[in-house]
């Protein structure tokens, strides 16, 4: 099993040199006869430790895909022997830098052992626990996607098509086609901004023919966001929510708008829907929003970790949500989609 999430990734780093300044911190405190000789332990273990670390990441990272087709022991051999070597430089450093006059290189190439394995450890923990969290969120986001009234509703207004407008029926039956496909397919780990957004336009193509005028849609689109990756299916539901909960309930209908926009490393992504009459004036989260929102949170955790993010709230007499996640794909999320 190899670790889904990798040490390449900036957060994964910032929590692997904390955890272990934290710990040199703890093993200083035991041997330290005042904070201030404390203090002094503490700058020139970390002299030691932070380069044995980064070394160690470093190697993790070079080696993350050979790694993947290794066996757990292998990985775990692997992770002990980079530590033992991580652990031994960080104590040629101390030496060299002459902070020590005599380097521990037992203990050294002991601990360093021990954080790689610890490390590996963790984050195959780290894989296994955020696999039924995954599971859990497809099979939510596929009950999302498959609602019955949905496809009825869908299926009567191709009906009432077929005798006037046989060529819109038939396209409507198509994006259908191509939306249930989407949904029953083997989910893949990423899809482009683009495919979303291809997507959702299937599904708002199915709801003009239901609601007509009453349903107004703005695409503000931008072309440089269109590569940058989301858990796939992911933008169709909220869009289905904005529909549900901003223009089926008003007699008047509403505006949907739909914003990419790449902003240096991040790109983001806008869904907004005006809200019936005094909707607005209720509680801060219209009811049915909250559980496409969990749903998408968690998956854009499991994708993309700190570097994703999601608010979603009240902008005047509108529902926003909002999206932010990294430009460029990492590679972890460069998969061939099936």
């Amino acid at each position: 099993m190899a670790p889904q999430s990798d040490f390449c990734r900036p957060e994964m780093v910032i929590r692997t040199v904390l955890a272990t300044e934290v710990l040199t911190a703890l093993a200083v405190a035991f041997v330290a006869q005042s904070p201030t000789d404390g203090l002094m332990h503490f700058a020139t273990a970390t002299g030691g430790v932070l380069p044995a670390t980064l070394l160690w990441l470093i190697a993790a990272c070079a080696l993350r895909r050979r790694l993947a087709r290794w066996s757990l022991s292998s990985q775990y051999l692997a992770g002990a022997v980079a530590g033992v070597l991580a652990g031994l430089y960080g104590c040629a450093v101390l030496q060299g830098i002459g902070a020590v006059t005599q380097a521990p290189w037992f203990a050294g190439a002991w601990a360093g052992g021990l954080f790689g394995v610890t490390a590996l450890g963790v984050m195959n923990l780290r894989t296994a626990a955020q696999m039924p969290a995954a599971t859990t969120a497809r099979l939510a986001e596929l009950q999302q996607r498959i609602r019955p009234h949905f496809l009825f509703n869908t299926l009567n207004s191709a009906i009432a098509l077929v005798r006037d407008d046989p060529a819109r029926a038939e396209a409507m039956l198509e994006d259908l086609a191509e939306l249930f496909r989407q949904a029953l397919a083997e989910p893949g780990e990423s899809a482009s901004v683009a495919e979303e957004i291809d997507l959702a336009q299937r599904y708002l193509a199915i709801e003009q023919v239901r609601f007509g005028p009453r349903l107004r849609i703005a695409w503000q689109l931008d072309a440089a966001a269109a590569d940058a990756r989301l858990p796939p299916l992911l933008l169709q539901p909220l869009v289905e929510n904005a529909v549900r909960h901003g223009v089926e309930p008003s007699p008047e209908g509403g505006e949907l708008r739909i914003r990419t926009e790449r902003r240096g490393a991040h790109v983001v992504i806008e869904v907004v829907n005006t809200l019936p009459p005094l909707r607005w004036a209720e509680a801060p989260l219209p009811r049915g929003h909250g559980i496409a929102l969990d749903n998408v949170r968690s998956r854009l955790r499991l994708l993309h970790d700190l570097q994703a993010s999601l608010s979603a709230g009240l902008d005047r007499d509108c529902w926003r949500v909002r999206i932010d996640i990294p430009a460029h794909a990492t590679d972890t999320t460069k998969r061939t989609q099936p």
